[in-house]
C-alpha cells in the first residue's frame, strides 16, 4: 500500500484522504493534536505507520504554501 494522498470528488466529497482507505488527513492530523500517539492513530484506523506520516507530512505542505500579509498600520 501507497502512503500517499488522494484528492478524488467521488471519495469522501473531495477531502484529502489516505490512498487507499477512506480516513481523512483530518482526521489523522486531529488524533494527533488531541494527543494520541502515531501507533494509537495507525491502530485506531487501521493504517500503516507511513501512512499516518504521510498524512502528517501532507498537511505540514499545506502550511508551507500559506502565504500571510501583514495588515497596514
Amino acid at each position: 500500500m501507497d502512503a500517499k494522498v488522494l484528492i478524488d470528488p467521488a471519495v469522501c466529497h473531495g477531502k484529502p484522504v489516505l490512498c487507499g482507505t477512506r480516513v481523512q488527513v483530518s482526521v489523522v492530523v486531529g488524533g494527533l493534536a488531541g494527543g494520541m500517539s502515531v501507533e494509537e492513530v495507525a491502530k485506531e484506523y487501521g493504517l500503516k505507520l507511513e501512512q499516518v506520516r504521510a498524512a502528517v507530512a501532507y498537511a505540514g505542505s499545506l502550511l508551507e504554501q500559506e502565504v500571510h500579509h501583514p495588515l497596514p498600520a
